[in-house]
């Protein structure tokens, strides 16, 4: 009889699981069980796919079931896995179009059922016009929106990922307001130095910026959003944006298998849950952060799938030969001109984890001196380290799409556990066509150690 592997969610975890199972081993039975009803639709890809940059919304995706399929695996969309049995090896699937209940048995059972956007507890969150900036219908229904000229005045809630909304609606012709809790955008992940830079762009495009400020309800008439009620007054809104938070999609397993007091599922260094054969991956859970030394929130397309990969290479073995060595996490920040990567720690993760760390900024051109300015771009970067070691813990750069990539070296860095004295003594390469005789993160690291300014 062949070993059953059933994975929950089909997204980038759940597609890397099983092609990998699929590659690897013979005489698998691999299905993946997915709540939507158009599988694998890339969230990521949606700033894209709302610009016209992408060859059409059903692109948009990780897979077609038919490219699974044709390895031997199986795609059950529209079925929501509502229970997890680990006592009966049994988990229940409801059949989303006729409620139909169904017992699927498991050898071994893989968790990559992801996050859900948050909406606000606030009333008249129902009201139409009101969508949450995540998965393949909000695309569609932000893309109709963007393009009725109907809609004239459009908030987003959430300086976070919300800052895609407000690029793409601006540049239709909405005239955009910005509601963040926050004091600046994106201040959570960023420094000041590089928050203003945000901040100043978005309002060079005419956003309308408020921070510090919390939204209370939403009203309408006529069943559709109006206005949006905050603390410092009412805003007009014929649509309303949230990309205000993520949750867990674990509510299904409270009870069955041990989650955290977020509601995110625990699991060891090996991806294994409180119970036998039931593994999870993806962004419900919290993986090994390597500059945090602990386990931490990394919600990524890049983790799900390294989690993936380690998990199916070890998910026969009686006792796993090594544990996963962790993660370092990165993402881009960017809205119109304002370009970021950032890696590791971030500012909210070091106040999260109270990490004893400091951070430096440091400013310059990434080409000689002797290079007009209009030829020579302005690029910020920060590091972040450890006081007493000076170990690299994370890091950024803002500046043009092609120097934001230095912050994969940073990656790097900070997996190797390199220091400040190490990366400042790396070796790079030099033309002025491209750079200059110190690298700018030879000079980063330099500024951090105290180091005499290099100006040449």
């Amino acid at each position: 009889m062949q070993e059953k592997i059933v994975i929950i969610g089909a997204s980038h975890g759940g597609h890397e699981a099983a092609i990998e199972l699929l590659d690897k081993y013979q005489g698998l039975d691999v299905t993946i069980y997915e709540a939507g009803d158009f599988v694998s639709f890339m969230s990521c890809g949606m700033k894209l796919f709302l610009e016209q940059k992408t060859t059409g919304i059903n692109d948009v995706r990780n897979f077609a079931p038919e490219d699974l399929e044709a390895r031997g695996g199986k795609v059950v969309s529209g079925h929501e896995v509502v229970e997890v049995n680990p006592q009966s090896k049994q988990i229940t699937v409801k059949n989303i179009k006729n409620g139909e209940l169904e017992q699927v048995h498991y050898d071994k059972l893989i968790i990559s059922s992801g996050v859900n956007a948050a909406n606000l507890p606030v009333p008249g969150n129902d009201l139409a016009n009101i969508y949450l900036m995540r998965g393949y219908e909000a695309a569609q229904k932000i893309e109709a929106a963007k393009n009725n000229p109907n809609i004239k005045n459009v908030v987003v809630i959430g300086a976070g990922n919300g800052i895609n909304a407000v690029e793409v609606m601006e540049k239709y012709g909405k005239n955009v307001t910005l509601i963040d809790a926050g004091k600046r955008p994106l201040e959570n992940y960023l420094p000041e130095e590089f928050t203003d830079i945000f901040a100043s762009e978005m309002e060079k495009h005419h956003v309308n910026l408020m921070m510090e400020t919390k939204v209370e309800s939403f009203t309408g008439e006529n069943g559709q959003v109006s206005k949006v009620v905050t603390d410092k007054g009412e805003v007009a809104a014929d649509l309303v944006i949230i990309a205000a938070g993520i949750k867990p999609a674990t509510d299904y397993l409270d009870g069955a298998i041990e989650l955290n007091k977020m509601g995110y599922i625990q699991v060891d260094d090996y991806f294994r849950t409180s119970v036998t054969d039931v593994y999870a991956i993806g962004d419900a859970i919290w993986p090994f952060s390597i500059p945090a030394n602990t386990y931490a929130p990394n919600s990524s397309a890049v983790a799900a799938r390294h989690e993936a990969q380690y998990l199916v290479d070890h998910l026969f073995e009686a006792k796993p030969s090594r544990p996963f060595p962790g993660l370092v996490g990165a993402q881009v920040l960017e809205v119109f001109d304002a370009h970021a990567a950032i890696t590791g720690l971030n500012l909210r993760a070091m106040k999260f984890l109270k990490i004893d760390a400091k951070i430096s900024i440091y400013k310059d051109r990434i080409r000689p001196a002797y290079i007009p300015e209009d030829q020579n771009t302005k690029v910020l970067t920060y590091l972040i380290y450890n006081k007493a070691s000076h170990q690299i813990l994370g890091g950024g750069v803002l500046g043009g799409p092609a120097q934001v990539s230095l912050t994969n070296v940073l990656s790097l860095a900070i997996r190797q556990k390199l220091t400040l004295e190490d990366l400042a003594e790396q070796d790079f390469f030099f033309s002025p066509s491209y750079d200059r005789q110190w690298n700018l993160l030879n000079l980063a690291a330099k500024d951090a150690l105290g180091y005499k300014r290099f100006d040449r």
